[in-house]
């Protein structure tokens, strides 16, 4: 399946206590007005944010006037019978879905190569990783030569440690069914201007800062739908 990701399974914030101050004397004071609540981001706003982040390795910002708008992480209205909690992933309108209550669902813009569009069904994510290391199969290796000064031996394999070069980006989630590895994976990419393209290689590809965003959302065992030919459904 994944030229990029295949075989690669082988493998709070701390609350601020005030301490208030005791005084000998008291003075009344009128009670303050009640401040209406932030409001909520209005359905089909970015609610996305690009910006450099630190994790393991620094993730740079990503210039987001370079990728068309809707493919930006935005809350929409979702008509689906799945339930919340579930991750439904449309390969051919380059979307995927984390369905919430209300009839919402957050969406992320991805990158789909040919790989993504071999395989359509329900799925579970079996185990996840963060910089995952990257196993490229022995057909593309001989094929991209450039490659090898890249590679190394690892543990599971010859391959490359996960880190800001990786194909595969801050995050993958791999999906199973019944049982069994369909070598379909959500990843990071190291080409965000790639999202909402068809590439040339690769499972579902998405904004590091996304794929780390919808990482943080899904337990292992999260359901997911991949869509066929036939596409999702929005209002």
């Amino acid at each position: 399946m994944s030229v990029l990701c295949r075989r690669s399974l082988l493998i709070g914030t701390a609350a601020l206590a005030l301490a208030g101050c005791k005084s000998s004397r008291t003075t009344a004071t009128a009670p303050s007005a009640a401040l209406p609540p932030a409001p909520s981001p209005a359905l089909g706003y970015s609610i996305g944010n690009y910006g450099a982040m630190s994790d393991r390795f620094p993730i740079d910002a990503v210039d987001t006037s370079r990728i068309e708008p809707q493919f930006l992480r935005r809350e929409v209205a979702y008509a689906t019978k799945e339930p919340p909690g579930t991750i439904v992933i449309d390969p051919y309108a380059h979307f995927l879905y984390f369905v919430q209550p209300g009839g919402t669902a957050i969406r992320y813009g991805v990158g789909v190569g040919k790989q993504g569009f071999s395989w359509s069904g329900t799925a579970t994510i079996n185990s996840k990783q963060e910089w995952p290391d990257w196993y490229p199969p022995k057909e593309m290796i001989e094929r991209r030569p450039d490659i090898k000064p890249q590679l190394t031996q690892l543990q599971s394999g010859i391959g490359m440690h996960g880190g800001p070069g990786n194909p595969l980006g801050a995050r993958a989630m791999y999906l199973w069914q019944n049982g069994k590895d369909t070598l379909y994976r959500i990843h990071g990419t190291v080409e965000p201007y790639s999202i909402g393209q068809s590439v040339s290689s690769g499972c579902i590809r998405m904004i590091n800062q996304d794929a780390i965003d919808l990482y943080n959302r899904t337990p292992v065992g999260t359901r997911v739908v991949v869509l066929g030919s036939g596409g999702a459904k929005t209002s």
